[in-house]
């Protein structure tokens, strides 16, 4: 297997991929692209510091950092973007591979694109091959499995996928990509204790991790470094390290036939992790059907399958916290990115007291169905002692339930000119639309990596 996945990279070209998968990479790359360069807001404190950190080690200025006008390393750039990536919690994810793959590969195929000088095309290429590992690597060890034992699939996994899109750029041959992938399991890391830091940096910063440790597998396996040569096969395999119940089958499981793991990914409406989403569509759906304010509500129940409680069941951070998001939600009737880094709950008291009277419960009903699909059902009981109640199983933003164009558009705008003038945001927007006859990423990196303007 682990041969297998080496030779697939060493060999891929962007004309392996079929024109959906194509049309679908350059909309999560513009999606993502937004969500990245929000997150350079220095009022957010993860962009500032990971920007800070990155600015004060030095390194060949080769790679844009994202939102701060200059350039480093391609490996502390990874880190630094790749932290930024994941900030705003509002880039394209995976659900069943419970993912998020684009805040990964975007500052991954960005930091070795520019350093080798790649064209658009193969830049889109490495993100759309990069997700596409990630998710098999992800399912074979089962996202499920992964959280059990306490590890963060994303970050896991992630470097898997930073180390395939990387070293895809890099034009690793089967030997160095076989050994490029040893040294990604070398690295590979990333533990759920993220939960309980309430400033949401640790957060993000496993996927800063994911980027910066693939990053550094493929260049060191470019440059002769040795690794392990049978991660996937014996041994001390990933598969006994990170699942109890592994199914390795589906990591080559119609490679280079099926792309899952581009085709899959949902794009979010809502600035807050993704367990969340079914619920808030419902909620919100609720709210406006009866006009409901946060004084109106008595109660209100999330039920959710049991194995995805304890992400949002009183979670210490703002994102993953069904206590705080769902309350926010009703005040506001929607959810701002500026939601997750500011407390809503200081200074507006009913927010407050809507948010303790808020309980996740289980339900095995949905639990068959996880983590495919989040299925929620959300229960309101008003002051007036009538329950209202809403089952979502698909949240708007999934393949199935495609947000508009005009939606996409209106995000996008939205989070780019959350920091940068509307000539900026047309400027970027037309960076990324040539990306697919870019002969360079000069124009792309330079809309990316211009000082934000908040």
């Amino acid at each position: 297997m682990t041969t297998a996945l080496a030779d697939y990279v060493a060999r891929f070209a962007p004309a392996a991929l079929p024109a959906t998968v194509r049309e679908r990479t350059l909309t999560v790359v513009r999606d993502g692209s937004a969500a990245l360069l929000a997150a350079a807001n220095p009022d957010y404190s993860t962009g500032r510091l990971i920007t800070g950190f990155a600015r004060d080690q030095g390194g060949t200025p080769e790679a844009s950092v994202v939102g701060n006008g200059f350039k480093t390393s391609a490996v502390m750039a990874a880190l630094a973007n790749g932290t930024m990536g994941y900030a705003c919690d509002i880039e394209p994810h995976h659900p069943e591979g419970i993912l998020h793959p684009i805040a990964v590969m975007i500052p991954t195929a960005l930091a070795i694109g520019e350093r080798v000088g790649a064209d658009g095309a193969r830049f889109l290429a490495a993100v759309a091959l990069g997700c596409e590992i990630e998710y098999r690597v992800s399912v074979a060890l089962g996202p499920a499995e992964q959280y059990a034992l306490g590890f963060h699939p994303s970050a896991v996994c992630g470097c898997f996928g930073a180390t395939a899109a990387a070293g895809f750029l890099l034009g690793l041959d089967t030997e160095a990509a076989t050994r490029a992938f040893g040294l990604a399991a070398c690295q590979a890391s990333g533990m759920m204790a993220w939960e309980s830091d309430p400033t949401e940096n640790a957060r993000p910063f496993q996927m800063g991790m994911a980027a910066r440790n693939g990053v550094t597998a493929a260049l060191l396996a470019k440059s002769g470094f040795g690794g392990p040569t049978a991660v996937f096969d014996h041994g001390h395999t990933i598969f006994h390290a990170f699942s109890r119940a592994p199914r390795p089958e589906r990591l080559l499981q119609d490679l280079g036939t099926r792309f899952d793991g581009i085709m899959e990914l949902a794009i979010k409406p809502y600035s807050c992790v993704s367990f969340l989403h079914p619920a808030l569509d419902a909620l919100l759906g609720l709210v406006r059907e009866h006009d409901l304010k946060p004084a109106d509500i008595a109660a209100l129940t999330l039920r959710f399958p049991r194995d995805g409680i304890h992400c949002i069941d009183d979670n210490p951070l703002k994102s993953h916290c069904a206590q705080y998001i769902l309350p926010v939600a009703v005040a506001n009737r929607g959810l701002r990115v500026a939601d997750i880094f500011i407390d809503q709950r200081i200074g507006n008291p009913e927010v407050a007291a809507l948010a303790r009277r808020v309980v996740v419960e289980p339900d095995a009903a949905l639990d068959k169905l996880f983590p495919d699909f989040y299925a929620s059902i959300v229960a309101v009981t008003t002051r007036s002692g009538e329950v209202i109640e809403r089952r979502n199983d698909i949240a708007r933003g999934y393949p199935e339930a495609p947000l508009s164009d005009g939606e996409l558009a209106e995000k996008f705008t939205t989070l780019v000119g959350s920091v940068a003038p509307p000539e900026r945001v047309r400027a970027l927007a037309a960076a990324i639309d040539e990306l697919p006859t870019a002969r360079t990423l000069a124009r792309y990196a330079e809309a990316l990596g211009a000082p934000v303007t908040p």
